[in-house]
């Protein structure tokens, strides 16, 4: 048996899709960049004994690093349940 989505059943899916992968690039942009800086204020805060600064910039660093892990793997996730629903 073959089963996938229908994507073509509802009109209009296929702009849903173009906005979700923009919105998803647009996510993807944003965490790494905002892993960058908070990386760049964790090393200075540290550097020059701000350790509440340092501790802010911490949790920041980690909150990007998962979200850009989460929208990097949505896509890869997304694609494995749909191969595993056509292995059904």
């Amino acid at each position: 048996m073959d089963v996938f989505p229908n994507f073509e059943g509802l009109g209009g899916i296929g702009d849903l899709r173009e906005v979700i992968g923009a919105l998803l690039t647009f996510v993807l942009i944003i965490a790494v960049l905002m892993l960058i800086i908070c990386i760049i204020v964790w090393a200075l805060s540290t550097a020059n004994g701000h350790h509440a600064a340092a501790t802010k910039a911490r949790v920041g660093a980690w909150t990007a690093l998962g979200a850009a892990v989460l929208a990097g793997g949505g896509v890869a996730w997304m694609n494995w349940l749909i191969d595993l629903g056509q292995q059904l």
